[in-house]
């Protein structure tokens, strides 16, 4: 017997919504720590933010447990370009990848905003302009912008090819029989196994653009850098805004289709 469980348009929205916001909550605050002013973590170095990073995914994968703990369109995107459903239970209509990415995209600009309050202080104090605006999103090390979105692009069909070959970041589903557990399909470790993931492409591939490989982790907390009253805080790089978003995107679906060509 499987043992399916109906998820409804609500549990979608606030299971994305609540692992996304984790995601950019301790993603954008391990940033602060390491580049404001008087934190306890100042130049932390870069080990000390893939680290973080990689632990504020396995902590997002986890608040979105019930939908599969996308927290990234590209992910959502990437699961029905290879025709796979988007989590168990959930098939990957265009309703449920709009529910998806919408609550993915308000997630992460919330959790950008409670990071902005636990830090406050020390966005008000004296700083670079790009210093605040690198906790909140990325900018390239060598701007060249058909090369950043190369860097993205790669990173993010990393990224998703071994979420789609891991079974998704959660087990999908358990099959009960008269003796107890009979079978456990997707993985046991997929929120340890994302999170060393992460870590991997920061360390492997983060150097030129500073891996966003997710819209919902760098557009939502641009737009809550732009909003937000920061302190001598500069612009919001629009110019360079499009590439972690476009790149990523391109990234997942081409993961997909790579899934569906070889597996």
């Amino acid at each position: 017997m499987l043992l399916l469980q109906t998820v409804t348009s609500a549990q979608i929205f606030g299971s994305e919504f609540l692992g996304t916001m984790l995601l950019t909550m301790l993603g954008v605050g391990v940033v602060a720590n390491a580049l404001l002013a008087k934190t306890k973590g100042h130049a932390g170095g870069p080990q000390f933010i893939n680290w973080g990073w990689g632990i504020a995914v396995m902590m997002g994968v986890y608040g979105a447990y019930r939908t599969g703990g996308h927290l990234n369109p590209a992910v959502t995107l990437g699961l029905w370009a290879g025709g796979k459903p988007l989590a168990a239970g959930i098939p990957a209509t265009g309703t449920n990848i709009m529910l998806y990415i919408v609550a993915q995209m308000l997630g992460g600009f919330c959790g950008a905003v409670l990071a902005w309050l636990v830090y406050k202080r020390h966005y008000d104090e004296p700083g670079e302009p790009g210093d605040k605006l690198g906790t909140f999103c990325t900018a390239p090390a060598i701007r060249a912008y058909g090369w950043n979105f190369l860097v993205e692009f790669i990173g993010t069909w990393v990224l998703v090819i071994w979420v789609i070959l891991s079974g998704y970041t959660n087990i999908a589903s358990i099959t009960i029989d008269s003796t107890g557990i009979s079978n456990v399909t997707g993985t046991l470790i997929g929120p340890l196994g994302v999170m060393l993931v992460i870590v991997g492409i920061g360390n492997s591939l983060g150097g030129p653009t500073g891996y966003a490989i997710n819209p919902a982790r760098d557009l939502s907390p641009r737009i809550a850098h732009a909003i937000l009253p920061i302190k001598g805080k500069g612009g919001s790089d629009w110019s360079y805004s499009w590439v972690p978003v476009i790149a990523p995107l391109a990234g997942g679906i081409a993961a997909g289709l790579t899934y569906q060509l070889f597996w």
